[in-house]
Formats: structure tokens, sequence, C-alpha cells
């Protein structure tokens, strides 16, 4: 008999969560922090609770759902989780299928255990962490680099948003200033929408993340002096937002020359004082390279400097490079990849290596002890757009390989050699 999750019960968690921060036209926007973020994971804290698991949340507002067995014997942990902020104007699967899905898989392995009379021999943890997407609050994977310890917690807590809210003052708003330690694991699974569209073109329903890519997260801005955009001279102007425009364009020169080696964008521009008659003073400037090739995003991260001191030149500005989060790239655990492929076969899935260009919170926490995430197909390939979606078989089908690595892994105590071998 094979571990079955309950489509229904995915379906009404899914819409019920959707509700929280839900967009008219049928997106989210739950942002790290905000009073609907609060509410969804009021929402899923009650599900928890109500399933018997015991909530934990720590002091960078992670939500914990745990399930330890009966008896004192220290046993192997399985974490399983994502995240349930979205961006300002997201869609409704990115992160929260990860989260529902992670409940209901191990729902499912809990009832499977039941029917067919068999022990649970590892203890679990549901995580829902805080602040993946770093939209409001950057960096982003806020809540699980803080866990894992690649970032203080007194800087984590010490972020701002644009109007100037911490971190720590919003989490004491919402009630998830928590006081819990960070609960031990051994295993980390997560499963999110591909967000791209290579398992639809390819009519494959499963797809393992074998690496990630490293990242380069850059703000700098360009210092010019406010002047009437009326008298003032154009050769007199000391524009910043034009040492931004020039920014903009150089960057995508930078990746051309790297064909699809390296991804560039600049996706957040503030502009001061942003009076349409008054040239700028000031353009604060969110760069992102993205590259699977060290060597190239050093070369690209050098390239970038010569470009921001060349637009300041020609915009008779100055420039300031305010903070650099680097990001190496690196790969999630071979005999967990192995795993979800083997789990897919048993259920007549197909299968194909992806290579994760955006960041998960599988990344920091695959640092910290064998992870993974893996992927079902996105529709298009949209993501962070309120029309992002996933259909209801390719949900279903995620969550059951989900619940079957669990299985695996419960079966054998923990061991992921074993697992992978008993799959066989």
């Amino acid at each position: 008999m094979t571990v079955a999750v309950d489509m229904s019960l995915l379906t009404r968690m899914m819409e019920a969560v959707s509700a929280f921060g839900a967009t008219p036209d049928g997106g989210l926007n739950r942002q790290a922090g905000s009073t609907e973020h609060g509410k969804a994971r009021d929402w899923f804290r009650e599900r928890l609770a109500e399933s018997g698991y015991t909530i934990q949340v720590d002091a960078i507002g992670n939500l914990y759902g745990l399930l330890r067995q009966p008896g004192d014997a220290p046993r192997p942990t399985i974490m399983v989780g994502s995240h349930l902020d979205s961006q300002p104007f997201g869609g409704r699967f990115d992160g929260t299928y990860g989260v529902i899905a992670a409940y209901v898989a191990i729902e499912a392995v809990r009832a499977h255990a039941s029917q067919a009379g068999l022990p649970l021999n590892v203890d679990f943890v549901i995580v829902d962490w805080m602040n993946e997407e770093g939209a409001r609050f950057q960096p982003s994977l806020l809540g699980s680099s803080t866990y894992c310890g690649e970032l203080g917690l007194n800087y984590a807590l010490s972020r701002v948003d644009s109007a100037g809210l911490s971190v720590g003052g919003e989490l004491e708003r919402n009630g998830y200033r928590g006081t819990d330690p960070y609960p031990h694991a051994d295993t980390y699974l997560e499963i999110h929408i591909e967000g791209d569209d290579a398992l639809e073109k390819a009519e494959l329903q499963i797809g393992p993340f074998t690496r990630y890519w490293g990242a380069l997260k850059i703000r700098a801005a360009m210092l010019g002096e406010t002047a009437h955009t009326g008298p003032t001279r154009m050769q007199d102007r000391k524009d910043a937002g034009l040492g931004a425009a020039l920014v903009q364009v150089g960057l995508r020169e930078i990746a051309r020359r790297r064909d699809d080696a390296l991804y560039t964008s600049c996706g957040r521009l503030v502009v001061e004082p942003n009076s349409p008659n008054m040239v700028p003073d000031r353009a604060t400037m969110f760069i992102e390279l993205r590259s699977p090739d060290p060597v190239a995003l050093a070369e690209a991260e050098q390239e970038l400097m010569d470009l921001l001191a060349e637009s300041a030149r020609q915009a008779q500005v100055s420039h300031e490079v305010i903070s650099i989060d680097r990001r190496e790239a690196g790969s999630f655990d071979p005999r967990l990849v192995e795993l979800c492929e083997k789990e897919a076969a048993r259920r007549g899935l197909g299968t194909m290596h992806l290579e994760t260009i955006g960041g998960h919170d599988a990344v920091p926490v695959s640092r910290k002890m064998p992870g993974i995430v893996f992927a079902i197909p996105s529709v298009g390939g949209v993501i962070h757009h309120p029309t992002e979606f996933s259909r209801d078989k390719d949900l279903l089908d995620g969550a059951n390989v989900l619940a079957g690595m669990v299985w695996s892994l419960n079966a054998a105590e923990g061991d992921i050699d074993r697992a992978v071998a008993v799959t066989s």
C-alpha cells in the first residue's frame, strides 16, 4: 500500500490560506511581517495545533509544528516546509504550496502508519520560514539563514523596510517574536513550483533541483544634486536618475556577453526626492548578479563596479556601494535527489534534473544538513505574478512524492542511504 495524500484536504487548505492577502486579480500581497501575513500564520498555527503538533516560534519568527513520537529515546528528525510570505503582487502558489504540501504529506504519513499498523520511527518538524521573499525586508531567506547561523539574529531583527519599520518590531506586533530554541533536524525536504517552463515543455511531472546558482545582491546609489527641471541647463545637471538609467542598460549588456551563464537585474529603484519637476539627487539601486560559475560571477562584479563608475562620470554624479550580499553556488544532497526520482518513478511520474537560479530556503538549510528542494510544473513558467498557476494533478503528484520520501525515510529510521536502497 502506497502512502497517499488527501487531495480534498490539500485543496481546502490552499483555498483557505489564499484568502489572506488576496488581491482582486487572483494573486497575493502577503509581505513578510504584514498584518495579512500574520493572519495567514495564525490560521496555519491553529491547524497545526488542532492536529496535535507542538507549536514553537523562534526569535526571528520562524514558525514550527513539532511532532515527537512517544518515549524518551532520541530519534532522527525530518523537517519539511517552505514559506507563507509573498511578493507584493505575487501568486498563490509560490511558497504557500510548499507549506501546505508539507502538512498534508506528514498527515498522510501519520494516517498510513495508523492504517497499516506500522511504527513512526522519526520525529517531524513542519516549518514556515520568515521572510523568504525579501520583498519588504532585505535580505531574502532571512529566517532560514538565521536558523542556519549564516545571519546574526540582531542583524536580522534590525532590518528595516522602506517606511523604517524593523523586522523585530513587526514580529512583535504580529505576535511572532518568539523565544523558543531552534529545533534540531537531520534532513530537510521542500517542494516548490518550478517558476520556469522546463517541466511543462518536457511533459514531465517532477524536477529535483540538483544545484543552486550563486548570487551577488548589491545595493548601490548614484548621488547627484537637486535642481529645477525647467531652468537648469541640461549640461549643468547632476542627475542621479540618469546615472541609474545608464546602469540599467549596462547590466543587460554584461549579461548578454555571457549568453545564459549570467543573469542580471535591477528589480528595485528608489529615486529621491521623487518630484516630477526636480532633478533627482539620489537613486538607490537593488542589483542582482546570478551565475552557477563563481569565476563568471567575480568577473561580472568587477564589470559592474566599472559600470557604476562610468555611469556616474557620464551623469556628472558620484556613486557609492552600500552593501554586497554574497551567496555561493552549491549542490543539494545527491542521495535525496535519487530518493525523489525513485519515489516519482514508483508513482509512474517522469523526472528531470533542474538547477535553481532563484533562492529557496532549502539553499542555506542544505548547508546545515542534507537537504533538497524539488519542483512541480508551473503553467507557462510564470512566477511572482498573480497568474502563476499549477494544475491540481501536479499539486497532488508533488505532495504524494513528498509524502513518499518522508515515508521512506521513516521506514529507514532516518537513514538516507537505507531509504534510497529500500526504494530501489
